[in-house]
């Protein structure tokens, strides 16, 4: 009995020393992650090259998702942003107190500069469009000027590249590669997206592991959200898709697409301190865009010309307003920022400051539809009817939208 016992005792210390030495483990796998998060900047990006969401469905989808991958991974490339700084050399220098032909010698640390030496200061993702080497990213990828842009393909061909054009409203940029033949990624219907919808990124993870791939789904619609930068920059982003798929700073200007291998948004914010809430722009939103950036080199958009504050209910309470919706034409702070542009389709239609745009187009204005963003589904020279209130009263005026000045 007491030769059992022992062997009893050996084998639950065995057995402890086993559990302590997993959980060991275990907490090494789940933790070593965490080490990434101060890096994390402005975008989506993914964590890992086989990663896939743990709380979607599309798991089962795995041939689908794979098939899909080996398809685009071609087109999807990575971007590093690089300049020519000071390259400074220290060296130990000797001196005397007591003049050059003592005995005693010190030396002191000094500095110089010995040419100069390229180094990265930026990075994200980008995919390309055509087979002549366009790119699309976004504007906040290379908006911190470089002297050099190099473009990665998943092969590890580097090409050098030049942007084309940038707008800083949608948040997208244009660059350019000198190469033929290349593979191209094509837009899909972005207004046919729906809530679950299974999706997949693909990007630059972390600006260090290139191509990396997660899958998740369509977590919300028509978002809007200010994003901002460690630099203090910020931008407004109306009508955007959230995601749950992974996404990490790096992945900025990747694709995010659906499972035929069509780009459906952009990966371009991540939400600050949160677990899986990512955000793309729609991809309708943006082929117009890159149409009119390769050919005049910006965005030409339709212009309205008033200046607005979007109507809440708690806005409507606390001003009295009789509706809880709309777009309430107001002047800005400075004297020169006007309620009305003159001259501008608005000021011809007679619209005033204090006036309620409620409808635009038919469309109701409100959280999920914003003024801004009507705006720019349409196109210039398109007349569009506005439902006004107007002094208490609702009207119905007609407008033909222009080119922004």
């Amino acid at each position: 009995m007491e030769k059992i016992k022992k062997l009893l005792s050996a084998f639950l210390a065995g057995l402890v020393g086993a559990v302590i030495l997993n959980a060991g483990l275990v907490s090494v796998i789940f933790f070593q992650p965490n080490l990434l998060t101060p890096l994390a900047k402005f975008l989506p990006a993914t964590a890992s090259s086989t990663t896939v969401s743990a709380n979607t469905t599309v798991v089962s989808n795995n041939d689908q998702v794979t098939a899909v991958v080996d398809k685009v991974n071609p087109a999807v490339v990575s971007i590093v942003l690089s300049k020519d700084v000071p390259n400074i050399i220290s060296e130990k220098v000797p001196f005397s107190p007591f003049g050059n032909n003592s005995l005693f010698q010190f030396f002191q640390q000094q500095y110089r500069q010995d040419g100069t030496k390229e180094q990265e200061v930026g990075s994200g993702s980008g995919f390309i469009i055509s087979t002549d080497g366009y790119i699309v990213t976004n504007n906040h990828v290379v908006e911190n000027l470089a002297d050099k842009y190099t473009v990665f393909l998943n092969d590890g061909t580097k090409y050098e590249a030049t942007i084309v054009a940038t707008d800083e409203m949608l948040d997208i940029a244009l660059l350019k590669i000198e190469a033929t033949n290349l593979s191209y990624l094509n837009f899909g219907d972005s207004d046919q997206v729906k809530l679950g919808q299974a999706v997949i990124a693909i990007g630059n993870a972390l600006g260090e592991f290139r191509n990396t791939v997660s899958v998740g789904v369509v977590s919300g619609l028509s978002r809007s959200i200010t994003a901002g930068d460690s630099m203090g920059q910020s931008e407004q982003l109306d009508n955007i898709f959230q995601t749950d798929a992974a996404i990490n700073p790096g992945n900025s200007g990747g694709p995010l697409l659906n499972l035929t291998g069509e780009v459906i948004g952009i990966n371009v914010a991540v939400a600050s301190g949160s677990e899986n809430i990512a955000f793309s722009i729609p991809a309708n939103a943006v082929k117009s865009a890159i149409d009119s950036l390769k050919t005049n080199g910006k965005v030409v958009r339709p212009f309205l010309g008033v200046r607005y504050v979007p109507i809440t209910s708690e806005l409507a309470n606390q001003n009295n307003l009789s509706v809880d919706y709309g777009a309430l034409i107001l002047r800005g702070v400075n004297i020169t920022d006007l309620a009305v542009t003159p001259g501008s389709p608005a000021d011809k239609a007679g619209l005033m400051e204090n006036d309620i745009i409620l409808e635009f187009d038919g469309q109701k204005i409100d959280e999920e539809n914003s003024l801004r963003s009507l705006i720019a589904k349409k196109a210039v020279g398109d007349k569009v009817k506005l439902k006004v209130l107007h002094k208490g009263d609702e009207e119905e005026v007609d407008v033909t939208l222009v080119e922004t000045p």
